[in-house]
């Protein structure tokens, strides 16, 4: 039984490890400017890292001191862990679908799951973010990077700063500078086109390709950090099995040991 539980303790050691990765993944993604107006997703896979590394610290005190009912918890506790980890990953999924085009990209909200964009877009939620992007500096800081058009056109835009802060190409208005566009739109070019504004609290945060570019930025942010996740998720899978394996033999070898002393 001591071989099984050394076994396990290293093995939930490596999964103690493997928490590291997940809380890192959900840092990076909390810490990124686009996703200040996104509380909801800002800090999940934090949280989750930290419960993955709560809980393999349980599991590996139970075995290195030999806690049968404490490793018993441990199991079931990662098990849950581990399925909602893949859950995200399959949600997460749904929404990182390639997009075309150079430069900067024009979004739509066809290109993303209804789920995502009713949650995201809807009148509730939408408020909330729109007002948090006109209160940040996502817009404000284009005006001093980009000095003059073709520098402004051949730049690669974030989602957001594509679809928030500027009008739509195909309104046909004439760039002065990233956030002031003359001329008349072109109505023709969609409902976005005479939604857009030069006031700075305006620009285009009401435009459909706003909510686009917001949902545009969750994939393309999560795309990085799957890689991540998957890699964590399927190591955690292998030590998980294995740390089961090792526990089954050392019920059965406990029940072995009675059976010979005369207990059973």
């Amino acid at each position: 039984m001591a071989v099984s539980n050394s076994i396990t303790a290293i093995l939930n050691f490596v999964a103690m490890m493997c928490s590291f990765p997940i809380i890192a993944a959900g840092v990076w993604l909390a810490s990124r400017a686009d996703n200040e107006c996104l509380l909801w997703l800002r800090w999940p896979l934090v949280f989750l890292g930290f419960a993955f590394l709560i809980v393999s610290a349980a599991g590996f005190v139970g075995a290195y001191w030999k806690k049968e009912g404490l490793l018993a918890v441990y199991l079931v506790a990662m098990f849950i862990l581990i399925v909602v980890l893949l859950v995200i990953l399959v949600l997460a999924f749904v929404v990182t679908r390639p997009a075309g085009g150079a430069g900067f990209k024009e979004y739509r909200l066809e290109g993303f799951s209804s789920w995502l964009r009713d949650h995201v877009t809807g009148v509730g939620s939408w408020g909330k973010i729109r007002a948090c992007l006109a209160a940040s500096q996502i817009c404000p800081k284009l005006a001093h990077k980009f000095v003059s058009a073709p520098h402004f056109f051949a730049a690669h835009l974030s989602p957001i700063q594509s679809g928030c802060c500027k009008p739509p190409l195909m309104c046909g208005l004439q760039y002065s500078n990233p956030t002031t566009w003359l001329g008349e739109s072109n109505m023709g070019g969609g409902s976005d086109c005479g939604l857009w504004s030069n006031d700075p609290s305006q620009l285009c945060y009401n435009c459909d390709s706003c909510k686009a570019g917001v949902l545009g930025n969750l994939r393309e942010e999560w795309r990085k950090a799957n890689i991540i996740l998957i890699i964590t998720l399927v190591l955690l899978i292998w030590v998980y099995l294995i740390a089961c394996s090792a526990y089954r033999n050392a019920q059965t070898e406990q029940l072995f040991r009675r059976y010979k002393q005369g207990w059973v």
